[in-house]
């Protein structure tokens, strides 16, 4: 009886052993590569120099970590928000940028880092300018006088979005990745200080010029408001923070 109780023991625990070893070999297959590095080239069209690497938790879960610097350059797109004129005023505006995302990514086609996904995730990102200048022409008397001004700052911001994609492994042995970021979209809030000041003293008059021509830039989804003083003035922002994800990563498997 004792053998028999015995023998029955040793059953159960191999199969237990068993059914915890083809659940685990469901989980992560000894075969699979868990870790991505990429870059995504498109990104470099905007100078934007980046790196990401995912791991992969589970079949169908994995992290996707990146970080991105924009080297000093001019402004992309300033036309399709600033008039001709507007747009003089900041020939030698220069800005850098950097960014970190994190994003958890879902896998709904084959997993393991492989098909369509979609990814909530989080971004903070942080832009600044070098030292420009900035000129306003004030007006007395029948007069126009133009005001230089040097100027510079910085803004950053937090937001969270959505982006859908999809993953796919370009040779047979599946080190290869392609990764098409169709569409993601981000929102959130951000906050920056900038400064434009004068080798003029400001009289009253001349600030109130000066507060009424930075307000009438109209700068599209940006919120700020002006203070201005006898040196110069300060441009707060604090409002909307928004930003648009596309393109496509090589990356390497292993």
């Amino acid at each position: 009886m004792k053998k028999l109780l015995l023998l029955a023991s040793c059953f159960l625990l191999s199969e237990v052993y068993a059914q915890e070893n083809s659940l685990n070999s469901e989980q992560i297959l000894p075969s699979e590569k868990m870790n991505i590095i990429k870059t995504n080239i498109t990104g470099y069209a905007f100078r934007n120099i980046n790196l990401s690497y995912e791991r992969s938790i589970n079949r169908w879960l994995a992290i996707n970590v990146g970080f991105g610097t924009v080297a000093e350059g001019k402004v992309p797109f300033m036309n399709a928000f600033l008039s001709d004129e507007d747009e003089k005023r900041f020939q030698n505006l220069r800005i850098k940028a950097t960014n970190f995302t994190i994003e958890p990514r879902f896998y709904i086609g084959e997993g393991y880092g492989k098909g369509f996904y979609f990814a909530p995730y989080y971004r903070y990102s942080k832009v600044s300018t070098n030292t420009f200048d900035f000129t306003y022409d004030y007006s007395a008397l029948g007069t126009t006088i133009p005001i230089p001004l040097k100027g510079n700052g910085d803004a950053n911001g937090n937001s969270g979005g959505l982006m859908v994609g999809a993953q796919f492994f370009l040779n047979k042995q599946h080190n290869l990745v392609l990764d098409f970021w169709i569409a993601g979209a981000h929102y959130g809030s951000g906050k920056g200080d900038f400064s434009l000041t004068s080798n003029v003293v400001l009289t009253p008059e001349m600030q109130a010029q000066l507060k009424r021509e930075i307000e009438n830039l109209d700068i599209p989804f940006v919120e700020y408001t002006v203070e201005t003083n006898p040196n110069g003035a300060r441009i707060k922002v604090d409002g909307p923070w928004a930003g648009f994800r596309s393109g496509f990563s090589l990356g390497y498997r292993f």
